[in-house]
């Protein structure tokens, strides 16, 4: 046995970074890898900028305490043990006597305003070291100065302190990660089973929508879609079934009567009426063939069409000469109704008015003549059909062309005084084998396919065909064709 093509089987990848859960994770460390290098450039210098007010603060207390014992000169037995204690805290007292510093480092411009009785209080250069400074002025040029330098293990601390938010949030990535990617991807997958089981011909499938309103709407759609699968497979067996049914019947006929003749049931008198009961059978299943092809090519880009400008009254008046015996011998009043001339025409220029459409006449001509076809075949005797032809901005009443223009196109109309149509009905007239099944022994129906085979024409032709009530009782069928 042959193995079945690659495309019939979902492709399933072997790397692991394409799923969804790896995705998920990558994208949810990541944004947690940023979350907390965000916060760090943040907060890091806020933090710094804490701990330096804090020593600023502290060496401010340092120094009003070293004014208060350093007020001697020279320095008693107090002021040097408080000297050497600072001193192990990275601390540096520097004395200034008469506007001179007892020890280098001290910027002129810090002595000179300690000198002249302004404190100092900030970091500045010491030495050529960054450095916080206190400076408290006496009286008479003294001052004591407390020096220590900025400490650039803040930065490091900051930076070592950043691991472990760093693998907090990496954690807690993945596991946001995992448990976004379960929760998306359960209802995917279940989506993609679902597609499955519609490509395999299971029509019973359905999800059950659930939040977020993205996944929902997957479910909704997929609902949608083997809804739409089931009814439309429902309808083609039912045209099938249909069709089948209306080949069968001429088919049968053909064959009964063909085994007939061989068997010589039939004499030679009776040879010519059987041709031509044979021909007609004949004559039907080579027309419904035709509709089937028709239907069947209708969407197809190379299907032939031929628009050219045509005078719908015209073409409406010569259909209606070519059906008008077929009319009477059934005794159904056919009547052709063509607008006027126009106003300022003369019955010399012509009986009746120009309805000028760009259309193909063949096709139109098939169009009304199977409206006329189905409507002979359920209009009762006696009952009227009219074929009427007015321009397209016209009265539908009195095919009065006011307000009409010559732009607008035309609009033939088909109405009858038979049985007609229920409100469903006009919904899905022209849907392939509809009436037909809904129609098929009530009352005389044909294939199925000449409404449907109508409106895929008119619209082709870029037109449009409705369905309605006509007043004559029964069915009217409007058709509106374009100028241009």
């Amino acid at each position: 046995m042959a193995d079945p093509p690659a495309a019939a089987t979902p492709r399933r990848s072997g790397r692991f970074t394409r799923t969804l859960t790896t995705r998920a994770v990558l994208v949810s460390c990541a944004v947690a890898l940023v979350s907390v290098l965000v916060t760090a450039l943040v907060a890091a210098p806020v933090a710094v900028r804490g701990a330096e007010r804090r020593d600023q603060e502290a060496l401010a207390d340092q120094a009003r305490l070293a004014v208060d014992v350093l007020r001697t000169r020279p320095p008693d037995a107090a002021g040097r043990r408080l000297v050497d204690q600072l001193a192990e805290q990275d601390v540096t007292v520097h004395l200034i006597e008469a506007g001179r510093a007892d020890r280098p480092g001290l910027s002129r411009q810090v002595v000179s305003r300690l000198a002249a009785g302004h404190d100092v209080s900030g970091r500045r250069l010491v030495a050529g070291e960054r450095s916080f400074v206190e400076g408290r002025a006496l009286p008479g040029g003294d001052a004591v100065v407390l020096t220590r330098p900025t400490s650039p293990g803040v930065w490091r601390r900051m930076a070592g302190g950043l691991w472990l938010p760093l693998l907090a949030g990496l954690a807690a990535g993945v596991a946001a990660g995992l448990l976004l990617a379960r929760r998306l991807a359960r209802p995917i997958r279940e989506a993609a089973t679902a597609a499955a089981r519609l490509g395999a011909g299971d029509r019973t499938v359905r999800l059950s929508p659930e939040p977020p309103e993205e996944v929902a709407e997957l479910a909704y759609a997929l609902n949608g879609l083997a809804a739409a699968l089931a009814t439309s497979e429902g309808r083609q067996r039912e045209f099938l079934l249909s069709v089948s049914h209306e080949l069968r019947t001429p088919l049968t006929a053909l064959r009964g009567y063909a085994e007939a003749l061989a068997d010589g049931v039939i004499d030679g008198a009776a040879v010519p009426a059987t041709g031509r009961t044979m021909l007609a059978e004949a004559r039907h299943l080579d027309r419904l063939v035709s509709d089937l092809l028709a239907l069947a090519r209708l969407e197809a880009a190379d299907f032939p069409l031929e628009p050219v400008p045509v005078d719908l009254a015209g073409l409406v008046a010569d259909i209606g000469r070519n059906w008008a015996d077929r009319y009477a011998a059934a005794g159904v009043p056919l009547r052709i109704d063509l607008p006027p001339p126009a106003e300022g025409l003369s019955a010399e220029d012509g009986p009746v008015g120009v309805v000028s459409a760009y259309t193909d006449p063949g096709r139109i001509r098939q169009v009304v003549d199977g409206l006329l076809e189905n409507a002979l075949r359920v209009v009762p005797p006696g009952a009227p059909v009219v074929v009427a032809v007015r321009p397209a901005g016209a009265s539908a009443t009195d095919g009065s062309a006011a307000g009409a223009s010559a732009t607008d196109g035309g609009v033939i109309e088909v109405r009858d005084g038979g049985p007609g149509f229920t409100e469903d009905d006009l919904a899905v007239a022209f849907e392939r084998g509809e009436l037909h099944r809904r129609y098929r022994g009530v009352r005389k129906v044909g294939s199925g396919l000449g409404l449907a085979l109508a409106a895929g024409l008119v619209r082709r032709l870029g037109g449009d065909i409705t369905a309605g009530h006509a007043p004559e009782g029964g069915a009217a069928f409007t058709v509106t064709l374009p100028s241009r």
